[in-house]
């Protein structure tokens, strides 16, 4: 319908031609002066008759427009119209702008015209003349008889959907198959013949072919006629319907019944599927000799291709290393078994239709806490009830079809024992869920050589398995755990092992946070392969972090740890100096490493890097290449005799600094040069996040290769801002500790933490008392607000304070004490000037302070 514009005294103004009749009917009008010339001249009327108004203005309509041989008569007509009578009938008419075939007419049309008296304003008398095209009214005779016969001859069902997607017409055809009369169909919906995953299909199509005009064609639909038990399939065309105008109207829908021609392709299909299977499955499952990774790969290939859902489960025993027969079944005097079968674990679940495990053999499942069935989560260990049917399956090793229970979505299931040389593994169960095609015996087939197949590559994977949990558990144990977070640093990092899974590489890295908001970033390679080389990795690893925590420079904690390699491996009470040059080449060999330490203060934005014989670091700057730092490489660890030397580079805001180990850009294939230029070209788009950087490298350079570990650790600088900082210098006064109370409140209440102010007034006091009492030189007060608030007193003496127990009759002595009380933790450091003394407390979330109890309060004296 068109819009409605304006309505007025009860009239209804259209703003577009009507949707009626008259779009597919032109109607003209135009109007005869007292003379019988044309005096008004409407558009529809150029339409029809082919002449402008201007140039049909002024014109007699007989002489113009009417062939030569009836003028005459026309003139007769025009003069009794003007006379004040009326007149209707047919009357041909010349085509201007068409001219006819050589030796013939000029062709002319036929119309159809009522002509009415009218009055000038001055009273003379005029005609008004409405003129219809008697072809557009037989074009709708032949269309109506042509769509007659196609609704009520046609083999196949029609419908007719409205704009509203509800039925304006059926064919005699569609309702032979759903019952009652053409006519009872009006006003329905195709919620009333399917069901609601169907109808709501059908509807989505029907609504997109009404919105965008594109047609549908061959939309399969799958559904039962009223009181029909046997599913039916349709192949349904969609095309939409415009009226004469061009507005659409509706969606003309044909339907044919592709039952049969359904189940043929079905069994061809099943056929090839089949094959396909087989096929994919020598091609995909037994690439690895991971066995949790064989299973899924039995999954992959037949969920959904085979079936709807699949798990896979394996003895608990064969799994643990033990050597029990599997399929073991336990008298009432076993323990361990006899409440069903063996201990299975489930190792790999899939399915098409759900996210969590379904129970797939209702009231024959595994034994739940109530003693009741239950589902199965991946990692499960469970036992089978004895008469169960995926019980007797892996007690006989035949196949077992187990039917789906009542109101389950399951529909059946093929319990398949995994037979691999004359030994039952596991058990895999292949679900289909009700609306899919139940198990056949072709399908039966299918399944078994599917299961045996997989059974094979785990029992092979099962003789490794052992070792490589070992080894898989030494390695994780020698990463950092969780995600490295630190001040003034976004940090990513990766560690990808080798390819061997019985081996493990020496790559080690590790973010350690020092005071002061300080990060060290340490990445190291202990040369040689295996366990041995891991355990030397895991003990340099511990080292590291013992000696970051005492705050070394990078060059001391290089020399130390060069110390304790070549101490690693030696007697006992042997001299370290001595006994190194005893030791057999196989110990000198694996107990050689290189490392990289670095220190970065996100306050200066300044990092020190020390080397021992490691790959130099890699450094992008904003709108720059990237770079590897002049870091001077130094011997590895455990070749002592030689000093390592440090280097400071300021880091700008927003660069980006990479560590890396050699596997990264060198292989058999790709030379160490050539590793490098590639790897400065994958930091190129530094404006990425960290963890798609890393990612980038990773895809981007040579990593599969699987001769050697890759560790990689990147941090993209932030440092501190300003504003997150305070910083002052204080004169060697008296004054000088009020003056520090005072800067230290101000600065928290401008931080917004007032909760802290009296425990920082109170630990500011003590800190700059004792450095004006025991200390040198200037005093320098820093706070530092990042994660947690840390406070930094510096002086230029070089003597370290000692926490000490005061005795009862002691009046001081007891400051550190009420420090490391108050504070989250405490310390000191040595500095090229002197030393600093910094305590750190956690930022308040908003609960209550704890305050320090009696028993706390009392332990200082």
């Amino acid at each position: 319908m068109s819009e409605i514009s304006e309505t007025t005294g009860g009239v209804v103004w259209q703003s577009s031609p009507p949707g009626s009749i008259y779009d597919y009917i032109r109607v003209a009008s135009f109007s005869l002066g007292p003379d019988g010339r044309v005096d008004q001249w409407s558009r529809r009327a150029a339409e029809l008759f082919g002449v402008d108004a201007q140039e049909a203005r002024g014109k007699d309509p007989v002489e113009a427009f009417m062939p030569a041989e009836l003028r005459d008569r026309g003139h007769r007509q025009v003069k009794e119209v003007l006379d004040g009578r009326e007149w209707t009938g047919l009357v041909p008419f010349r085509i201007p702008g068409q001219a006819g075939a050589p030796g013939l007419e000029q062709p002319h049309g036929i119309a159809e015209m009522y002509v009415m008296p009218s009055e000038t304003e001055t009273g003379e008398r005029a005609a008004l003349c409405i003129v219809v095209d008697v072809r557009a009214l037989r074009r709708i005779e032949t269309d109506l008889a042509a769509s007659q016969a196609i609704f009520g001859q046609s083999p196949f069902g029609f419908l007719l959907f409205g704009t509203d997607l509800t039925v304006k017409r059926a064919n005699q055809r569609f309702a032979a198959v759903f019952g009652g009369d053409a006519d009872d169909h009006r006003g329905r919906s195709v919620h009333d013949y399917l069901a609601k995953p169907e109808a709501d299909r059908m509807t989505t199509a029907l609504r997109r072919v009404l919105d965008t005009g594109e047609s549908v064609n061959d939309l399969r639909i799958t559904g039962a006629a009223p009181g029909a038990r046997i599913r039916r399939h349709w192949s349904i065309n969609l095309y939409r319907v415009h009226s004469g105008s061009g507005r659409p109207i509706g969606v003309a829908g044909l339907g044919i019944d592709v039952t049969r021609r359904q189940s043929a392709a079905r069994e061809a299909a099943s056929a090839r599927r089949n094959l396909a299977l087989l096929n994919e499955a020598g091609a995909r499952i037994g690439n690895s000799l991971d066995l949790e990774a064989t299973a899924r790969e039995l999954l992959d290939v037949a969920v959904p291709g085979f079936c709807d859902l699949a798990s896979v489960d394996l003895y608990q025993g064969l799994l643990t290393g033990d050597e029990a027969p599997p399929g073991r079944w336990g008298s009432s005097h076993d323990v361990g078994y006899g409440a069903g079968s063996a201990e299975l674990r489930r190792v790999a679940f899939a399915s098409a239709v759900s996210d969590t495990p379904l129970r797939t053999d209702e009231g024959h499942g595994p034994v739940g806490d109530g003693g009741g069935p239950a589902p199965i989560e991946v990692g499960a260990v469970h036992r089978y009830p004895f008469n169960s049917p995926t019980a007797g399956a892996l007690r006989t090793g035949r196949v077992r079809t187990v039917p789906g229970g009542e109101g389950d979505l399951v529909r059946s299931t093929l319990a398949v024992p995994m037979v691999a040389h004359d030994t039952v593994v596991g058990l895999v169960q292949f679900s289909r869920t009700k609306g899919s095609e139940p198990f056949g015996d072709r399908d039966r087939a299918l399944a078994v050589e599917l299961a045996a197949r997989a059974a094979v590559c785990i029992d092979n994977a099962r003789l490794y398995r052992r070792e490589h949990e070992r080894a898989l558990i030494l390695q994780r144990s020698l990463l950092p755990p969780g995600d490295p977070e630190a001040a003034g640093l976004d940090i990513a990092c990766r560690y990808l092992p080798g390819t061997d899974a019985t081996e493990v590489g020496g790559d080690w890295f590790d973010v350690i946070e020092l005071p002061g908001h300080r990060t060290a970033l340490v990445i190291g390679d202990v040369m040689g392969r295996g366990l041995r080389a891991a355990v030397a990795m895991g003990e340099l690893r511990t080292a590291v972090r013992t000696l970051a925590q005492l705050d070394l420079e990078p060059a001391e904690v290089l020399s130390h740890l060069d110390e304790i390699a070549r101490g690693l491996g030696a007697p006992i009470g042997a001299q370290q100096s001595r006994a190194h040059k005893n030791r057999g080449p196989e110990l000198s060999e694996v107990y050689l490493a290189t490392c990289v330490y670095a220190v970065y203060d996100p306050v200066t934005r300044r990092c020190t890097f020390a080397n021992a014989g490691h790959l130099p670091p890699v450094l992008v700057e904003p709108g720059e290449e990237a770079l590897l730092l002049d870091v001077p490489p130094g011997m590895p660890l455990g070749v002592g005799g030689e000093p390592f030397e440090e280097v400071e580079v300021e880091l700008p805001e927003g660069s980006l600094l990479a560590l890396y180990t050699d596997g990264l850009v060198e292989s058999r294939d790709h030379p160490l040069d050539e590793g490098l230029s590639a790897f400065k070209r994958a930091l190129a788009d530094r404006a990425r996040p960290l963890e798609d950087v890393c990612d980038r490298v990773l895809t981007t350079l040579d990593t599969g290769h699987g001769e050697d570990d890759i560790a990689l650790l990147m941090a993209r600088i932030q440092g501190l801002p300003a504003e997150a900082v305070g910083d002052w210098r204080l004169p060697r006064e008296p004054r000088s500790v009020g003056r520090a109370r005072e800067l230290a409140r101000t600065q928290l209440s401008a931080w917004g933490l007032d909760a802290l102010v009296d425990t920082v007034e109170l630990l500011v006091s003590e800190l700059v008392t004792n450095a004006l009492r025991y200390g040198e030189g200037e005093i320098r007060l820093r706070l530092l607000r990042d994660r947690t608030l840390v406070c930094e007193v510096w002086d230029a003496g070089l003597v370290q304070p000692r926490r000490r127990r005061a005795k009862d009759t002691d009046e001081g002595g007891r400051g550190l004490q009420l420090v490391g009380l108050l504070s989250a933790s405490w310390g000191s450091r040595r500095t090229p000037r002197g030393k600093t003394v910094w305590f750190e407390l956690a930022l308040p979330d908003g609960g209550p302070t704890a305050e320090p109890t009696v028993d706390q309060l009392l332990s200082m004296f």
